[in-house]
């Protein structure tokens, strides 16, 4: 359903952490000229976990509107709570969002079982497509292939994001489910390989600051042309890497601060990137002609 270059969009913040409106509308149109393939509004790099229910809400109609149809648009839902998850999803739904990403709960671990029955809920209480998103190095959750397997069989789950960088786990989960579910890089090192298995994108924090290049990146390893696929991911590799010196999206706000396309409000606990990293961001930058 969802293909190629899907960037996870951040959230554009004031000095004061108050969201810009106009920020967040420059940078969609940003990724419309760039041929980017869809945006995910309030995913876990647009800072959803401190945004508040209407804050998230707002956000999720605002890049519908900014989109305009002329790319689709994924809102993150994803909440601890199944009640909160099936709130968000469903502002989701009314706002004209193409479908949702749902992280794994974070923080309480939930058994295999209770995430089966979380997504089962969700997707039972809410009828948008929706894609699982599996990010363990951040929730301390990890959703086993077995119950992707299982969660596959419900008809509006139609895709995961799998982010643990682990590509024998992605070829598990393309063995198990077949057509059933779409598969997703959420890991930018690794995304060209797993599309070249079968994986149908790369839902991406390197695509905020080189969207074309990613863009481009992932059309030609859906393609299978391997050589340039390469060709064409070896400038990024180094936002890949050092747009992760700090936790995501501490580094990824910065550089779009620096290209001049966001202010560089960033809500606490996160804070503005180490001054130590500023260099090594800016010439990841340069490298891949984000900058001059």
């Amino acid at each position: 359903m969802f293909h190629g270059s899907m960037v996870a969009l951040v959230t554009p913040m004031h000095a004061d952490g108050s969201l810009d409106e106009e920020g967040l509308q420059r940078l969609v149109e940003y990724h419309v000229e760039n041929g980017t393939d869809a945006i995910v509004a309030v995913g876990t790099t647009g800072e959803s976990a401190t945004l508040d229910h209407q804050e998230h809400c707002r956000v999720i109609r605002q890049v519908v509107e900014f989109a305009s149809g002329r790319v689709p648009v994924i809102a993150g839902t994803g909440a601890n709570s199944t009640s909160e998850a099936i709130e968000l999803t469903r502002c989701g739904m009314e706002a004209g969002a193409d479908a949702c990403l749902l992280v794994t709960p974070y923080y309480n671990k939930p058994t295999q079982e209770g995430l089966y029955q979380h997504y089962r809920a969700i997707a039972e209480a809410v009828p948008i497509p929706q894609i699982l998103y599996n990010v363990p190095g951040r929730t301390a959750c990890d959703m086993l292939p077995e119950t992707v397997e299982r969660l596959s069989l419900i008809p509006n789950i139609i895709g995961i994001k799998e982010a643990t960088g682990d590509l024998e786990r992605g070829r598990e989960i393309l063995q198990r489910c077949g057509d059933k579910l779409d598969l997703y890089s959420g890991d930018d090192s690794t995304a060209l390989e797993l599309i070249l298995l079968g994986g149908k994108g790369d839902i991406s924090v390197t695509a905020n600051v080189a969207p074309r290049a990613m863009h481009e990146m992932c059309k030609a390893a859906l393609a299978g042309e391997r050589s340039r696929a390469e060709a064409l991911n070896q400038p990024l590799e180094g936002l890949h890497r050092d747009l992760f010196t700090e936790s995501n999206p501490i580094p990824v706000k910065w550089a779009l601060y620096e290209m001049g396309l966001i202010p560089p409000g960033i809500r606490l606990p996160l804070t503005p990137l180490a001054e130590s990293f500023h260099d090594t961001v800016r010439q990841a930058l340069r490298k891949a002609g984000a900058t001059k």
